[in-house]
């Protein structure tokens, strides 16, 4: 399987990169100034969180991630106007540990307005 096309949602595409780096509040710049998200995070079984809010709440849901742990890989994306989709794996020291699937809407200027993202172990796509 050839590596998937990363022109298809460029923002997302660089938006799961920065987390993998040793700064990810970056992030945090290329949020438009009525960001809104909702990220339902599933470890497995029927434990789940919900984090969601606006930049404040980000920046909450940024601190307490692990850090250099997981990865995160392109499966599939698609753009439509200011819309991106995104289809991606998290992996763990190179091996899958669960799938995402990301939507992000976008301002004038490039920067995220609306995101949702959900992720799980359940289903895997590699």
């Amino acid at each position: 399987m050839s590596a998937p096309s990363t022109s298809a949602a460029p923002f997302l595409t660089t938006w799961f990169g920065i987390p993998d780096s040793d700064d990810a509040d970056r992030i945090l710049d290329l949020i438009a100034d009525d960001f809104t998200f909702s990220i339902l995070f599933s470890t497995g079984g029927d434990a789940g969180t919900d984090f969601h809010g606006g930049r404040a709440e980000m920046e909450g849901y940024l601190a307490q991630r692990e850090v250099g742990v997981r990865t995160h890989h392109l499966l599939t994306a698609s753009t439509v106007g200011q819309d991106e989709l995104y289809l991606g794996e998290v992996r763990r020291s190179g091996l899958p540990e669960a799938t995402f699937v990301a939507s992000a809407r976008l301002d004038d200027e490039g920067r995220v307005r609306r995101l949702l993202i959900g992720r799980s172990p359940a289903v895997l796509f590699t």
